[in-house]
């Protein structure tokens, strides 16, 4: 979002712009850390990367292009998007004063430094949209390429991928502008624009995204391989239709809302922070959704329908995690 800002010169959307950056740092912070954690032994893992990665995986890409290449890429953005606001904070006494005056590293609000500034921010920006799209495309190669699972072996998993990541991550600026806007009184800077523009795009990112599952449930029923359809009935009518319907009711809701708004162009804040909720509802289920169920019934070997529960542990990690992103989103904001 803050690159499409960046480069169509939203004037709209410019005051959730740095939202959105720091949304993306703390997020792929979050993703790293989930990974360390699935290993068990971290150190032990980041060696390994260096003495066995193969380029050819799609997990090199994972960890090179959206732990390495997408965050670094965020946070160079960041840094050069916040650095005339960090040198007008230092010029205010206050404990943080030797931190803005580091980020502004002798920033001076020239003509000159502010057009280097502006042309470096246009070709990041420029960057950051290809990056995008190859990091999370690369996420779904990784059950994508796999063709002895069934339900992950499809040329839809990796714009499915880049589009949800769209739709959650929309959803989830949406619900945290609505906030600020509430504990800042930023009314006018947050007005009824930025939300209306919000609502729209993430209007578009849904019909998409159910689009893509419209395609996926045709092609998982209509002519699949016993496998495919063994998978299938677990997650439209088995265990795991509980947690798929719930996921899909809650996105074509949120559609419906986002919709009907722009149909009859009222636009209500609350109906679009719902629609933003929802959206995330619906990503999380989705991901449950696409993980277990091709490895508990998806099995080409002779195997018995497995089961998982998550345990308490991995619970904890999860709530660790978001407590933790939700930690460092507040203490930047203050």
């Amino acid at each position: 979002v803050a690159a499409i800002v960046r480069l169509f010169d939203l004037h709209h959307l410019r005051a959730v712009a740095r939202m959105g950056e720091l949304l993306a740092v703390i997020a792929l912070v979050l993703g790293a850390l989930s990974i360390l954690a699935d290993v068990g032994q971290p150190g032990r893992a980041i060696v390994n990367l260096f003495r066995y990665a193969r380029p050819q995986s799609p997990f090199f890409g994972t960890f090179t292009l959206v732990i390495s290449g997408y965050l670094f890429a965020s946070l160079v953005y960041l840094y050069l998007d916040g650095r005339r606001d960090a040198a007008v904070c230092a010029r205010t006494p206050s404990r943080l004063r030797w931190f803005h005056r580091l980020w502004a590293a002798g920033y001076g609000d020239t003509p000159k430094e502010r057009e280097r500034h502006a042309r470096a921010s246009y070709w990041l920006a420029l960057s950051i949209l290809p990056l995008l799209v190859t990091a999370h495309s690369t996420l779904g190669f990784v059950f994508g390429l796999q063709a002895g699972r069934s339900g992950w072996f499809s040329a839809l998993q990796a714009p499915g991928f880049v589009v949800l990541a769209g739709v959650s991550g929309v959803g989830l600026l949406i619900v945290i502008a609505a906030l600020a806007r509430w504990a800042f009184g930023e009314r006018e800077r947050l007005g009824d624009a930025v939300f209306r523009w919000l609502a729209n795009f993430l209007m578009v990112l849904s019909i998409v995204y159910l689009y893509f599952v419209v395609v996926d449930w045709l092609t998982a029923t209509y002519a699949a391989p016993e496998h495919e359809l063994r998978m299938s009935r677990a997650v439209f009518s088995g265990e795991y239709a509980p947690l798929y319907w719930l996921g899909l009711g809650a996105l074509v809701v949120a559609t419906i809302i986002l919709f009907a708004q722009f149909a009859t162009r009222r636009y209500a804040l609350w109906p679009t922070v719902l629609a933003g909720v929802l959206v995330n509802v619906a990503a999380v289920a989705k991901r449950v959704v696409l993980v277990v169920p091709s490895q508990t019934h998806g099995s080409y070997l002779p195997y018995a329908p497995g089961v998982y529960a998550p345990t308490l542990v991995e619970y904890a990690i999860v709530l660790g995690l978001l407590a933790l992103g939700a930690l460092a989103y507040l203490h930047f904001a203050k």
